[in-house]
């Protein structure tokens, strides 16, 4: 098994490492995974070629050489890390941390988090954020996070300035009050109580938040745990077991052991890939599926 360590500046970012490296690894059934492996194994070779600051060409296969995918490991995605580096001194104020993280996964955009500044408790300063967040030209949001903006149209927070700005400081504490009871609950689990304590159903968004949750309070939430699987991912589990719910074949592949497959180490100790890790891989493996066969959004590389 190859082993990539885990750079020291992303030790100190993310708390969770130790805990993902003594999640015990159990020996699951095989399934026709060879294909999904091989795709994982490749791009990871890819991040670690990038990060050791090797030339290209960083693959000999063609689509992955040509196309964007994300990373293996979520917690190596750019927009990740910069959102992580920005809140990292707000981790000791959970509520405070939880609301700024969502207002930048809504945002999805850095530069304007940087143009806005963050939220706080204070109605006064939240006022001129919203009226500085109003005042940026387009584009000030960013794509990767679809809001469905039909949630909020006949409510009188119904626009996303509204909604993060105004509505979001005073409902922030209600999520994090069930966040804190987790102890350790999978996303999937505490999901349906998060949304219930939001008032909206925002649970693609939330999931994403949760995930970051994990990442710095990993006594909250277990991503090694069932894990929500997305309309992306959902084929590339129904196609490893169409009469399995793909939650579960999700939940197999994070239990299963793959030689073959390059992992992150943390001091010298495998970290094996999570059920959110492997739900993402799905997503992504299904781009280059539909990539092969000629179809299929074409975002370049760079």
């Amino acid at each position: 098994m190859e082993l990539y360590e885990i750079p020291t500046k992303l030790k100190q970012l993310y708390k969770h490492w130790s805990k993902h490296t003594k999640r015990p690894i159990i020996n699951a059934e095989r399934n026709d995974v060879d294909s999904l492996i091989s795709f994982a194994a490749e791009r990871m070779r890819i991040w670690d070629k990038k990060s050791r600051g090797l030339a290209a060409p960083y693959t000999n296969d063609p689509i992955l050489a040509q196309y964007r995918f994300c990373n293996i490991y979520r917690e190596l995605d750019k927009q990740t890390i910069q959102y992580h580096q920005r809140l990292k001194p707000l981790v000791p104020d959970f509520p405070l941390w939880l609301m700024n993280m969502f207002f930048a996964r809504l945002v999805a955009r850095p530069e304007t988090l940087a143009a806005t500044g963050l939220l706080s408790f204070d109605p006064k300063e939240n006022k001129k954020v919203y009226e500085r967040l109003l005042a940026l030209p387009s584009p000030k949001y960013g794509v990767p996070y679809v809001f469905p903006i039909s949630t909020v149209l006949k409510t009188q927070w119904n626009t996303r300035e509204k909604l993060l700005c105004l509505y979001l400081p005073n409902r922030i504490r209600s999520v994090a009050n069930v966040l804190a009871a987790s102890k350790g609950r999978g996303v999937y689990e505490v999901l349906p109580e998060v949304i219930r304590a939001w008032g909206f159903n925002h649970s693609f968004l939330w999931t994403e938040v949760l995930i970051d949750v994990a990442y710095q309070y990993p006594e909250l939430i277990d991503l090694c745990k069932r894990f929500p699987i997305g309309p992306g991912s959902r084929p590339t589990m129904l196609s490893l077991a169409s009469d399995v719910a793909p939650e579960e074949t999700c939940l197999v592949l994070s239990q299963g052991q793959y030689p073959e497959m390059p992992l992150l180490s943390f001091g010298g100790t495998p970290v094996p890939l999570s059920a959110e890790n492997w739900e993402g891989i799905g997503c992504e493996y299904r781009k280059y599926c539909n990539l092969r066969k000629g179809i299929g959004r074409k975002r370049s590389f760079r």
